[in-house]
């Protein structure tokens, strides 16, 4: 019989802040086996103090208290790498895949931090060269019809039901018509030729935006708000967080939710956990 494996993801904005203000509170009810986590901020023994008794493998980044990718498990979690891009490409903290045997079946997750960019900047053209790498490393983890997920803070809205203000970013990072391009890309059908938003031409890699697929043509559901103003509270938004899976996997997903805190004063990231439910084996 097929096992339901649970995946959630979240950029905690600090592994030790995330566990002094309620992260171990959802983790008891949440019921999640594969936990991905970005902006971690922190060393690998912090991680192990914040998460006590997970498997976690983590990847710093240079910088002490910026970035930092991590995947955390319940079970054994012994193969795992560091591989996006060459060594001109700065990814320390920010990319991290371990794989999973479930059942006879072979499960590939990453963490991903993606860069938050800043147009006319060396950040923006870090954050293309990262987006660049990404679109090297999906063909090969979608070969031979393998099933893989990429979850993570990605730092792009992707359309415009991703952003309730998209009208007023359309010129900011993060909705840029050449980074929403590179989605179109991750997204498009495989084997043909894709048409981005900003005009520009590519080959499909096929890989699914579960959540997009999960809810429809709705606006959002959002997975980011600002702290400026009354964002939260107005659900004013942005679906930065995602899980991107090869059209194998996203064949077996059963559900897809965002865990949005009850009210402001009861959040634990300025982020909402991206859960979703595969089934494999059997």
């Amino acid at each position: 019989m097929p096992q339901r494996v649970r995946i959630a993801t979240v950029n905690v904005n600090g592994i030790r802040a995330a566990a002094r203000n309620g992260m171990h509170d959802w983790l008891e009810t949440a019921d999640v086996d594969i936990l991905t986590l970005q902006e971690v901020r922190a060393t690998g023994a912090d991680l192990a103090t914040a998460l006590p008794g997970w498997q976690i493998v983590n990847d710093e980044a240079l910088a002490k208290g910026r970035a930092g990718v991590a995947i955390a498990a319940r079970a054994p979690l012994d193969i795992w790498r560091v591989e996006l891009g060459d060594d001109a490409l700065d990814s320390k903290g920010r990319w991290i895949e371990a794989d999973f045997a479930i059942d006879g079946e072979n499960l590939t997750v990453v963490s991903a931090y993606v860069f938050t960019g800043e147009d006319g900047t060396p950040k923006q053209d870090a954050k293309y060269a990262f987006l660049d790498a990404m679109g090297v490393r999906m063909p090969q983890l979608a070969a031979d019809d393998g099933l893989a997920v990429i979850t993570g803070d990605l730092n792009v809205g992707h359309r415009e039901l991703d952003i309730r203000n998209w009208k007023g970013n359309v010129k900011k990072a993060g909705f840029l018509p050449r980074e929403r391009a590179y989605f179109d890309r991750f997204m498009g059908e495989r084997g043909t030729l894709v048409t981005g938003v900003d005009g520009s031409v590519g080959p499909g890699l096929g890989w699914v935006d579960v959540g997009r697929r999960f809810h429809g043509e709705v606006d959002g559901p959002y997975t980011w708000w600002s702290s400026r103003g009354k964002a939260f509270d107005n659900d004013t938004g942005w679906r930065i967080d995602y899980q991107l899976a090869t059209p194998a996997l996203a064949e077996r997903v059963v559900d897809y939710r965002i865990a949005r805190a009850a009210s402001w004063d009861t959040r634990w990231s300025d982020h909402a956990p991206v859960i979703v439910d595969y089934t494999l084996g059997g």
